[in-house]
Order: C-alpha cells, then sequence, then structure tokens
C-alpha cells in the first residue's frame, strides 16, 4: 500500500490505444478505450478525455459494458482480475481475482452470472483456452472468482480470435487454418481446416472472426486479404462458404452491422471496406484513414463505428460512411531519435511522430496537439527502401525558433539537411525560414540553441556538432535578396575542432558565455564570444556520453557521463575534478528551473533513478527499480504553477515534472499525487442527466467569468447572480412539466419572464446610494434642520477623501444636484 504523499511512477500517457476493441455507451455520447493500464472515457462530441479509471496493476486486454446494466462496465487485466465499474461516476464496484492472466474478455447476455475470458493453459507453453468464469456474489468489494470451466482448447490469444454467435448460442473460434464452433445446449465441437498450401500467393491462415447478430453465418478474415462467410456450419460435412476479396494483404478485423445487413473490414491499406449483403460487388471505402487498422467497433444503435489504428489513434465514423471525429494518442515511433523536446510555446513534448513528422503531444489531455510535416516527402511503405527521417530536434528559450535535421537512412555517405523554422503568430504555425544542405560532411550528433531570454534575436545562436569532427556556430543575418520573403537567414558563423576527434555533444552555459563539446573523451569548454578555447577535462577511460551545466547557485559545476560508468562533476573556476561516481548513466537531465539534475542508470536490466546537486555529491533522492523496461529518454516540463509538497524529499518535483519515455513507448511520469488528484475538474465533469459537452470556449468562458466576479469582489462591488444559472422552479416545472397538462402559453409567459429578472435584493452600489438620497429627500421636509446636519457630515466625510477643501452647498442647490443626477443622458451614447 503506497502511503499518501509518496512518490509514485504512474503511466501518464502514451500507452496503445488499441490494447482491446473500443467500447461505445448505449447512448453513443461516450467511447470507452483500454489503455496501458487504465480505462478511457471519451466524449464522442468533443473528443475530451473525460475520465481515467485506474486499478489495474498490468495492461487492460478487454473491457465490454455489461449487458445487463448498461451504465456499467467490466475490464480484464494481465494483472488476473477482473473489475465492474460505473463508467459514469468512475466508482469501482467490484473486484473478482481469478488468478490467471487474462488475455481476452467477452460477456455475452445470454451468461447471466458469468463472463468468459481467454486464459494460458497450465503446464504448457504459447497454449490458450476459452473458459467461463462464475462471478460469486457476496457483500465485499474484492471477490475470488476461482470457478472457471473450460470451454475451449488451444484458442488463439488475441480477442479477434474468438466471437460468439447468434443469443450465444455457439461460439467460434480460430487459430492458424482451423475453425472450431462448439455449440452450448448440444454441446457439440465442430471443427473445419483450409489447407496449408500457399498456392498462387495465398495464404489460408485466420486472422480473425465475428459472427452475424441475426442469422447462423460466420466471417472470417484471412492473411492473403481474403474474407470467407461459412454457413450450414452445424454440419461437419455439409458446410458452405463464400469468398470475398478486395485486400491485398492481412484482413485485420471485421464486424458486422447491427442488423447485420452490413460487414466492415479493414486492414493494412488504411481503408475501410463496407460490404453490402455479403456481395463482392455492392460494397463502399473510406479511404486515407492514414495507419493500418487494427480493431472495428460498432455503437448498439448502427449509428456510429470506430476504427483503432496501428499509429494510436481512434476514427469516429458515421453509419454513412463519413469521417466524423478523430483521437490521436502519441504515435509509436520505430525509434525516436529526435529525444525528448519540450516546446516552451504550449508545454508539450515533442518528439518523432509519423515518418518525416514532428509531433506535438499534450500532456495534460494525453492527445496529440498536432503534426508537423518537416522533411515534406512522400514517405513510400516499402521494406529495404532508404528514405530520409527526422533525427534532431531543437527550440529556442522562447519557442520562436525551431532547429531540424534530417538525414537519409545511408550509413557511409548521409544526405543531410538542416532547417531552420519560425514560429508565425497569425498562422499559429511553424513556418521554413532557411533549409542547409550538407551542414556537416557526416552525422549531426548534437546541436542546441544558445538560452539568453533577456536578449534579443541578435544574440540567437545555434550550435551542431558531427561526426566530421567539428562543430559549428549558426547566426542570423539580414537577408539582402530582394526576392526573398522573409527578412532573416541563417548562416555559418565558426568553425571549431580539438586534435580531430568527433564532436559528440554540445551544451551553453546558463548565462551563455560559455560553451561546452565533447570531443569522444574530451569536454572542452569554449567563449560564446570570441570563440576562443578556455579549459578541457577528461576522465578515461570511455568517451562522454552526455553533458550538461550546473543552474542558479550550481552554475559553477559541468556535468558529464561517460559509457565506462562514471559520473562527473568539474568545477570550472578551479578548472579540477570536483567529484566522480561509479554510475551507468543512460540519460542525463537537468531542471531548467531549478539546481536539480536526474540521472537514469541501467544496470542488471533494471533503471533507476538519482537527482542531485552538482554542489551535493550525495543525491537527495534514489528509487531503485523505477520500472519494468529500460529508460531511453526523460524531459522536465516546467509547471504553470509550483506545486504544493509537504515533504522535503520531493521538493525538487515543485517546479518541474520529470517525465521519461521507455524502450517499449510508454510515457511515465513521477507523481505524489493520486489517480483522481491528478485529473483535471474539467474530466470530472461527467453526469448522467444534465452533461453538457466541455468545449475550449465553455471552459474559456468559465474562466473569464470566475476572473471577473473575483475583480468585483476585489473592488468592494456586490456580486449579482444570474438566476438562470440557479436553478430556478419556475423553469424547472416548465420544462418538465408534460405538455398536455401545462396551461397556456399566455399565462406562463409571465411567470417564465419574472423567473428570469434579477431580484430587488442583488442591487447595485448606485441604486442603494439612490434609494438612501430619496428617502433623505422625503425627510428633508419633516426635520429640515437634521437633514441639513446629516448633508454637512456627508459633505465633510466627502472632502476628507477627496482631500479637497470646497465650499458648502445650500439646501435648494443639494436639491437641484439631486434632480441632475437623476436625469438619464444615455441618449448621447448615440452620438
Amino acid at each position: 500500500m503506497v502511503s499518501p504523499g509518496a512518490l509514485r511512477v504512474v503511466r501518464c500517457g502514451g500507452s496503445a490505444l488499441r490494447g482491446a476493441r473500443a467500447v461505445f455507451s448505449a447512448d453513443c455520447r461516450y467511447l470507452l478505450c483500454a489503455s496501458g493500464d487504465f480505462v478511457k472515457v471519451y466524449s464522442v462530441n468533443t473528443e475530451e478525455t473525460l475520465r481515467l479509471m485506474g486499478g489495474h496493476a498490468d495492461l487492460v486486454t478487454g473491457i465490454q459494458l455489461n449487458p445487463h446494466n448498461h451504465m456499467q462496465l467490466y475490464s480484464s487485466s494481465l494483472d488476473g482480475t477482473i473489475k465492474l465499474w460505473d463508467f459514469m461516476d468512475g466508482i469501482l464496484i467490484k473486484t473478482f481475482t481469478v488468478g490467471s492472466k487474462l488475455l481476452a474478455l467477452y460477456t455475452p447476455a445470454s451468461a447471466e452470472d458469468s463472463v468468459f475470458v481467454v486464459i494460458p493453459k497450465k503446464g504448457e507453453r504459447d497454449t490458450f483456452q476459452l473458459v467461463s468464469v462464475k462471478l460469486t456474489k457476496g457483500a465485499g468489494q474484492d471477490l475470488e472468482a476461482k470457478e472457471l470451466s473450460v470451454v475451449l482448447d488451444g484458442v488463439g490469444a488475441s480477442m479477434k480470435h474468438i466471437a460468439f454467435g447468434r443469443e450465444g448460442a455457439y461460439v467460434a473460434s480460430v487459430k492458424d487454418v482451423n475453425l472450431q464452433v462448439y455449440f452450448f445446449k448440444r454441446k457439440l465441437l465442430n471443427r473445419f481446416s483450409l489447407s496449408t498450401m500457399k498456392t498462387k500467393g495465398g495464404d489460408n491462415h485466420f486472422s480473425c472472426v465475428v459472427c452475424h447478430p441475426t442469422e447462423d453465418c460466420i466471417a472470417t478474415g484471412h492473411a492473403d486479404g481474403k474474407i470467407r462467410l461459412w454457413r450450414n456450419f452445424h454440419h461437419r460435412k455439409e458446410y458452405t462458404y463464400s469468398t470475398l476479396h478486395w485486400h491485398h494483404d492481412i484482413v485485420m478485423d471485421l464486424a458486422f452491422s447491427v442488423e447485420g445487413t452490413r460487414l466492415l473490414s479493414g486492414g493494412v491499406e488504411s481503408v475501410l471496406v463496407q460490404w453490402h449483403n455479403e456481395s463482392s460487388c455492392q460494397k463502399d471505402f473510406l479511404p486515407r484513414l492514414g495507419s493500418p487498422i487494427e480493431y472495428i467497433s460498432m455503437s448498439s444503435d448502427g449509428a456510429l463505428c470506430c476504427t483503432l489504428h496501428t499509429d494510436n489513434r481512434i476514427t469516429i465514423i458515421n453509419s454513412n460512411l463519413r469521417f466524423s471525429r478523430s483521437i490521436q494518442g502519441l504515435i509509436k515511433s520505430r525509434d525516436v531519435k529526435t529525444g525528448l523536446a519540450v516546446d516552451p510555446r504550449t508545454k508539450a513534448l515533442v518528439l518523432n511522430g509519423e515518418p518525416g513528422h514532428l509531433q506535438f503531444y499534450s500532456l495534460q489531455s494525453d492527445q496529440q496537439l498536432f503534426s508537423l510535416d518537416i522533411v515534406q516527402r512522400q514517405y513510400i511503405h516499402q521494406a529495404g527502401l532508404k528514405q530520409s527521417d527526422l533525427v534532431k530536434v531543437a527550440f529556442s528559450a522562447q519557442g520562436t525558433w525551431l532547429a531540424t535535421v534530417e538525414e537519409s537512412e545511408e550509413v557511409t555517405d548521409p544526405e543531410l539537411q538542416l532547417k531552420l523554422w519560425f514560429y508565425h503568430e497569425e498562422m499559429q504555425s511553424f513556418q521554413l525560414n532557411t533549409r542547409i544542405n550538407t551542414p556537416h560532411d557526416n552525422h549531426i550528433t548534437d546541436m542546441c540553441f544558445r538560452d539568453m531570454d533577456e536578449l534579443g534575436d541578435d544574440s540567437l545562436i545555434l550550435v551542431t556538432t558531427g561526426r566530421d569532427c567539428v562543430f559549428k556556430v549558426w547566426v542570423m543575418v539580414e537577408d539582402t535578396d530582394p526576392e526573398a520573403q522573409q527578412s532573416v537567414s541563417w548562416s555559418c558563423d565558426f568553425v571549431g575542432s580539438y586534435h580531430n576527434y568527433q564532436a559528440t555533444n554540445c551544451c551553453f552555459s546558463e548565462d551563455g558565455s560559455l560553451l561546452a563539446v565533447s570531443f569522444e573523451e574530451t569536454v572542452t569548454v569554449w567563449d560564446s564570444l570570441t570563440w576562443d578555447l578556455k579549459c578541457t577535462f577528461c576522465h578515461p577511460p570511455g568517451n562522454i556520453r552526455n553533458i550538461c551545466f550546473g543552474r542558479l547557485t550550481c552554475s559553477k559545476y559541468l556535468i558529464g557521463a561517460t559509457d565506462y560508468g562514471f559520473l562527473c562533476c568539474w568545477n570550472l573556476l578551479t578548472c579540477a575534478l570536483e567529484w566522480s561516481a561509479h554510475l551507468n548513466v543512460v540519460v542525463l537531465q537537468p531542471d531548467p528551473l531549478s539546481e536539480h539534475i536526474a540521472a537514469v542508470s541501467w544496470l542488471s536490466k533494471e533503471s533507476s533513478l538519482f537527482v542531485f546537486k552538482p554542489n551535493e555529491p550525495r543525491p537527495i533522492y534514489i528509487q531503485r527499480n523505477l520500472c519494468k523496461e529500460k529508460i531511453l529518454l526523460a524531459a522536465f516540463v516546467p509547471r504553470d504553477e509550483p506545486e504544493i509538497i509537504s515533504s522535503e524529499k520531493y521538493l525538487w518535483l515543485r517546479k518541474s515534472q520529470l517525465f521519461f519515455l521507455t524502450d517499449t513507448q510508454e510515457l511515465m511520469t513521477l507523481s505524489t499525487k493520486s489517480l483522481e488528484e491528478r485529473l483535471t475538474p474539467s474530466s470530472k465533469q461527467l453526469a448522467v442527466e444534465e452533461s453538457l459537452p466541455v468545449t475550449p470556449f465553455s471552459l474559456l468562458l468559465g474562466k473569464h467569468r470566475h476572473q471577473q466576479a473575483q475583480e468585483d469582489i476585489d473592488l468592494g462591488k456586490p456580486v449579482v447572480h444570474n438566476k438562470q444559472e440557479q436553478a430556478s422552479p419556475a423553469v424547472k416545472e416548465l420544462l418538465h412539466t408534460p405538455a398536455h397538462v401545462l396551461p397556456s402559453a399566455s399565462f406562463l409567459c409571465t411567470i417564465f419572464i419574472n423567473s428570469l429578472l434579477i431580484s430587488k435584493e442583488n442591487k447595485s452600489a448606485e441604486e442603494v446610494a439612490d434609494e438612501v438620497e430619496m428617502e433623505s429627500e422625503k425627510a428633508e421636509d419633516d426635520s429640515d434642520e437634521e437633514d441639513a446636519t446629516e448633508m454637512e457630515q456627508e459633505d465633510t466625510s466627502h472632502m476628507e477623501l477627496l482631500g479637497e477643501m470646497t465650499c458648502k452647498l445650500s439646501k435648494s442647490q443639494e436639491k437641484e444636484l439631486r434632480k441632475i443626477r437623476k436625469t438619464d443622458y444615455s441618449w448621447i451614447s448615440a452620438f
């Protein structure tokens, strides 16, 4: 049990959205999806993540609505548990512990108190079986579900390999070239096999199976792109099947419409195919969906369907095969060559996306903000073809400039391009400013901007290092070409080298006065104004893997990590080694807002985190066995507001949050908050009856109203509440009463209008002052002397406030002033 306030390693996003088929809610307003060890609830209308339900200790492998209560959801996981959720409120109702790893989950309506799961067969490797799990009834929340009964042996591990037939009368399973159909009432098992011979490019291996909702028909997808429709499978020898063929490669998934008149299929072509009436002649297409289709799901009313893609995207499609919505998660790139960068403008993580693209990924919404095409060439999906890809990226301190490096996959003679992009405020996007062909004669190993916030563009410098044994300094110059569209461009200003060693890393000090460049085993320090070599540091054996300067009070230190397992700290004032530690550091990441530096080591298949200050050789925080996977990249992301942290042990997380990416491309972070506390308020606004879509405009309007109300309170103004925002009884009565028992509209009109008016209790300051003056005016006829005394006191108080001396007015003059104040001069505004 994690104690309150303890540091947790949590998956914060990037998890594959295609771990299982997505599920629509019964009213088609929400889409439920498995994402890592969480279950996400998306709004179909706004694409926003409304809820994140966590409780599983491992990957979620299946989600299904409770057929007997459409407000509840079952989920299965590799942790061996089945959980029952109320997904509208995000409440965990029951946890059933099965014990074995659960690879798929099925909840047919015919099974009243049981569900079906796929588990590994004991004692046999890579063998799985379909079992029925009886869900025990009890008062507690955690229950044991050990009553299992085997239905089928030798089934596939994927949920696409098993499907339940009409009204749950039978279940079909495919594996390799074999189809099994088991009938529950008759307890009959029929097996059908196809030929294993690959003739004329055909491949009969099954890839997926789905059953017709109203007829005894089974549709199967195959590796060669064919779809077979099986009928009369109640008999082992008299079965028949027909063939549909359009896909040129494997059929990834199939789905029948609710009435069964349409069949949807998808594959690696990124095209959704709709077959009508099981005829190969009648079919429609929805092409260019972006990436191969992994899963297809249908809503219960048939109005919507969704496809889950291999690039971690969900596409919502209307029944007429028209694109409706798209939810893009973190794209799983083959290799994150750019590392993890942080966009200073949006605080989004920036890394490789689609081939040749840069993806900007929002950590708050766990969705992609936008994708920037860097290479600007058509990517050809062909094995063995050498194509250009994005390898390096760097941002300036303000985020106005972006530098990218793209190179071909050739090892000996790569084609290099350095591009400088400027952020256009009106276009709200980066636009290409300068393209430099062959900036280095060999691969570029690193690059960085000089981060000096307080200086202008004249101080902006870009440094690149390469395997051609030099580092180059690039500066902005005025473009003298009259036909040029921009006023400035970039050119090389200085080329430096050191003993013909390969340049591997570079970084600037916090004030930008020093540049550190590593040449194999040596770290060199240069003056950024004169480009004179100031000093060198070395810690043999081993080449320098990472370098960074200290910040704030530790700016006099330079940190370096070698590939022989040493972490070194040099003092720039004494030019001597301050301390060193034997640590195999694979990631070295400084916090831009504090003195802390995070180092991630990899030893004995275990990732460990060490957080330290350069002036203190002893780490302030150590986390052993950080996660199961190897950590490849890390980045500190500044917080919008400093975090309130009670423990001094975790104060290094106060200003920035540490994110790291594993070799399986899972994005993780360290947090002291529980799951519910980490959710934004907008993600909790999920009501059953009166939920409104949370749009960016509504959030902006709500924020504006809150700020306006706060300003009124600060100025001492009474806050006037809108009666419509409150629960007006008249309005509720009008909207909820049946129409045939309502009185006439003329009778209701007065009540309805009065209910929208502001009550007299909430009056502005001027109205209150006018009423006081009216009362005093009426009282003047009764007591002139008393009124004159009051007016004299009032005038004295006004004079004290204004700090000026004014003459005393007579009684008649006071009356004239009151009349002038009450006169309406609003007609002047028309002129």
